[in-house]
């Protein structure tokens, strides 16, 4: 913010108030005075902003004042460390400039995650941004798989957007407030630890990705070609993969027994063991609750790594665990299909400490496993039987 935007006048506007409110609001001790150069520091302007949006929803000064002066709005001020979103450029400029056809500007964007209300004036970053997806297509890279990414961008972004704030707020701004630091104490200290932070962000998550991604395409390059070979061509969009589901049996009951706070402990080391333990062509998809949905390229690998884990878990809840083989659709970072419900019927059907799979997988497994036949068993949703084996290690005795 340039000092010719910090006058009195100048905040105001921005804000959408006058200037006789914004200084009334100086006069009672709302928003920081001006400095001797008559004009507002960026943290005083920042805050001036988080007012008149408090006002907006029907807060009254004696509230704004109080939170305040206890810190709960320090956070707020952070907000200046990061690009302004000035749009200057309609959809139609960014059109010309890009090739791009404004209906596809749109999709791209709102793919993205960007608000309906965002694409109304777009700024030089936006257009960079189409730049580069502009880029991209001509390089010759499918529309449809080029939306899914963006998908997949967006939502990954989003929700590490999200982690940073909720977290800097549980870590830092709690504890300073718990400690009474004064309110504009606080905001100088918080901005001075963001001011640090913040631009370590993008090469952390380049490092990771570059990592990730490294990993994935030999993956990709080995895996899927062992798991494909004689089982014939896929349609466009699916892959062959091994699903499996694991949650903690009892989880509900443990609740009740031990408190919130200590059973959604033991979903966090539950979770945290099945990602270090997984096999390298496998990965963690989501987790919902204390379930967690798991996709390798390997079904005998998967199913080796199901039975060590059990193997390995002594405390209770115990995991259990249902694995299945089959052709799956894959969209915007996930897995879909009658083949993934499946798997998950097959893991309901496990008790703690057990690992459930369907012929499929045992056609795929090792001869160091053992599986004993449980039955036919009508799945839930499904019309046909669906064969279920109890997987374990082979007594080598």
């Amino acid at each position: 913010m340039s000092e010719q935007q910090r006058t009195v006048p100048a905040v105001a506007r921005a804000i959408g108030v006058t200037p006789a409110t914004l200084r009334r609001w100086i006069a009672g001790g709302i928003v920081p005075a001006p400095g001797d150069d008559g004009l507002l520091s960026a943290s005083a302007a920042a805050h001036a902003r988080v007012v008149a949006r408090l006002r907006e929803r029907g807060h009254t000064l004696a509230q704004i004042a109080k939170a305040t002066e206890s810190g709960q709005l320090a956070f707020s001020y952070i907000e200046d460390l990061l690009p302004p979103v000035e749009g200057q450029l309609s959809i139609e400029d960014v059109a010309a400039d890009t090739g791009l056809e404004p209906a596809l500007i749109q999709r791209i964007l709102t793919a993205l995650g960007f608000s309906a209300g965002s694409l109304d004036r777009l700024g030089e970053d936006d257009l960079q941004l189409l730049r580069y997806a502009a880029a991209v297509l001509a390089a010759g890279f499918p529309l449809v798989a080029f939306l899914q990414l963006v998908r997949v961008y967006g939502q990954a972004l989003a929700q590490i957007a999200d982690a940073e704030v909720r977290l800097f707020h549980l870590y830092v701004h709690e504890p300073l407030m718990r400690d009474g630091v004064p309110g504009w104490e606080m905001a100088e200290e918080m901005e001075g630890l963001a001011r640090e932070l913040l631009p370590l962000a993008s090469p952390m998550m380049d490092h990771v990705h570059q990592r990730f991604l490294q990993h994935f395409v030999e993956q990709d390059v080995i895996g899927h070609m062992e798991a494909d070979l004689g089982d014939g061509p896929l349609d466009l969009g699916r892959l062959r993969v091994a699903i499996a589901f694991a949650d903690l049996a009892g989880y509900t009951r443990l609740t009740e027994e031990v408190g919130e706070e200590e059973a959604v402990s033991a979903v966090e080391r539950f979770v945290e063991n099945v990602e270090h333990t997984l096999p390298d062509d496998a990965r963690v998809i989501k987790t919902i609750g204390d379930e967690v949905m798991i996709v390798g390229s390997d079904a005998g690998a998967l199913c080796d790594w199901a039975v060590g884990f059990q193997q390995l878990m002594a405390t209770r809840p115990l995991p259990r665990i249902g694995i299945h083989w089959g052709e799956t659709l894959y969209r915007d970072g996930d897995y879909y299909g009658r083949e993934v419900n499946q798997a998950a019927r097959v893991a309901a059907r496990a008790a703690g400490g057990e690992v459930v799979v369907t012929r499929q997988v045992v056609e795929h497994a090792g001869r160091h496993l053992e599986f004993r036949l449980i039955g036919e068993v009508r799945l839930k949703g499904f019309s046909a039987p669906t064969e279920l084996f109890l997987a374990r290690a082979r007594d080598e005795d």
